[in-house]
């Protein structure tokens, strides 16, 4: 059973590799997706996979990498939609699968 993650991370997150971060974390647990920087200068994370890999990676998401600095972390469980091959960085702005 795979899930969604919808995520966005609140805080000093730009600027301090949380994009790269997020895109090794989801390589380690096995989930598909994408993060992007923000205008308002937060990250948004979209993740599938199972729920335990999900959790994990919301876990490291509110701890970030060294020199970040999270305030809280939005995030959303959906079904998931099966159609994001590996775990990549988009541009900023960017909508939609």
């Amino acid at each position: 059973m795979t899930e969604r993650l919808e995520a966005v991370v609140r805080g000093y997150v730009q600027g301090v590799g949380f994009r790269w971060f997020v895109v090794r974390q989801a390589t380690r647990l096995g989930l598909t997706g994408w993060t992007s920087n923000e205008p308002d200068g937060t990250v948004r994370v979209t993740a599938e996979g199972s729920p335990s890999a999900l959790d994990d990676l919301l876990a490291a998401l509110r701890d970030g990498p060294a020199g970040a600095s999270v305030e809280r972390v939005d995030a959303q469980r959906l079904p998931a939609a099966g159609n994001l091959p590996g775990f990549t960085v988009r541009p900023a702005g960017h909508r939609g699968d």
